[in-house]
């Protein structure tokens, strides 16, 4: 292991500045009140930028990440960036983000954890400041297989894991092909890909209404997903090059993802926004993010490994859209199921108090 601290140069922070003042803005269809419907409304990104460039400190956000501990951790893959947190000799528990984030998703609740867990908290290869796949064939499966290692160089042999979003697939990975190793799994969702694998003629009317309300879902949000899925190196010149564009790609998806009623900064300030689409900026790692979605629509899942570690999930009311309990049964030993009315996609930066609550709850019955 490697003690790692985050050191980005001052070169850097004046270039982005440069490019947020020569940005060139696209016409706006959007009218005076920002509507959203068409996508990111140049007014609000107006804004967001011109904070970024004038008034936003990296090295602020730089401080407070580095007054954690920090490792690269080898593997077969490249290095893996952990942040190390909470009471070692307590539970171990890793918590696996997702996307559009990264390690910054559990900040807030990190403080709630420290006390009862001993927190292992890795960046997915290609986010933040793990190293980037180069070749094709970084898929769940294998990023399970890596974490695995990771904390096998922590010197933890068994552990808890919490997922969601990309995360919830690579925990659910995690856990069944390492059911020796994993003695609770934690879930902020049902990884979407299951919804491939159920005959509608044996789905339960609960199942149909879910299954058929993310099918609307996607045909009318799932844009994103579709081009990350398919065609991800086109869209990664856009991201990688413009800030603004990078920003436009990331806060429609915090806006419309989270429990905020359709303004996006009472759930993320500009400085929080700027903090999270920093991380990518600086790591250039938006490209590497997006293409999970392809890795994973090309990994095989037909091995029929089925998780045996006992699972809770919480479950946040203005998420994305929330199973019934009885789909989530199909693919996982529930034991603990929660929905929480408020709080959306992002539920440990969002609802932090909620959020631990709730895992800490399932873990002490579980463990």
């Amino acid at each position: 292991m490697l003690p790692f601290r985050i050191e980005v140069p001052q070169p850097a922070i004046d270039d982005l500045r440069a490019r947020l003042s020569s940005t060139r803005w696209p016409d706006d269809v959007t009218g005076a009140a920002p509507d959203w419907s068409w996508g990111t409304p140049p007014g609000v990104l107006r804004e967001v930028a011109a904070y970024w460039r004038d008034e936003y400190d990296w090295t602020t956000a730089q401080a407070r990440w580095n007054g954690f501990a920090q490792y690269l951790v080898p593997t077969d893959g490249g290095n893996i960036h952990v942040v190390r947190a909470g009471t070692p000799g307590r539970t171990p528990l890793m918590l696996v983000h997702g996307w559009p984030d990264g390690f910054p998703r559990f900040e807030k609740a990190i403080p709630l954890l420290a006390d009862r867990f001993d927190l292992v908290i890795p960046s997915i290869p290609g986010f933040g400041f793990s190293d980037r796949p180069r070749h094709p064939g970084a898929g769940p499966s294998r990023i399970a297989d890596r974490f695995a290692a990771v904390m096998s160089a922590l010197g933890i042999d068994q552990f808890a894991v919490h997922g969601a979003d990309l995360g919830s697939t690579v925990a659910e990975a995690l856990a069944a092909r390492h059911p020796d190793r994993v003695t609770a799994l934690h879930l902020g969702d049902v990884p979407a890909w299951h919804r491939y694998t159920v005959d509608p003629a044996t789905a339960s009317r609960a199942e149909r209404a879910f299954l058929d309300g993310m099918a609307s879902w996607f045909a009318d949000e799932g844009a994103y997903a579709a081009l990350q899925r398919t065609k991800p190196q086109t869209l990664a010149f856009a991201l990688n090059d413009s800030p603004v564009g990078l920003a436009s790609w990331i806060v429609e998806k915090l806006r419309a993802w989270s429990d905020c009623s359709g303004d996006v900064f009472s759930r993320f300030s500009p400085g929080e926004i700027a903090d999270w689409v920093s991380l990518y900026w600086f790591t250039q790692t938006a490209g590497s993010a997006a293409r999970h979605y392809r890795e994973g629509a090309l990994e095989r899942r037909d091995d029929g490994r089925r998780p045996s570690a006992p699972t809770g999930l919480t479950l946040f009311g203005h998420d994305i859209a929330c199973p019934p309990r009885v789909y989530a049964e199909r693919f996982f030993d529930v034991r603990h199921f929660t929905v929480v009315a408020q709080g959306g996609h992002f539920g440990p930066w969002e609802e932090p108090e909620l959020w631990a609550a709730d895992l800490t709850a399932f873990l002490d019955s579980a463990l």
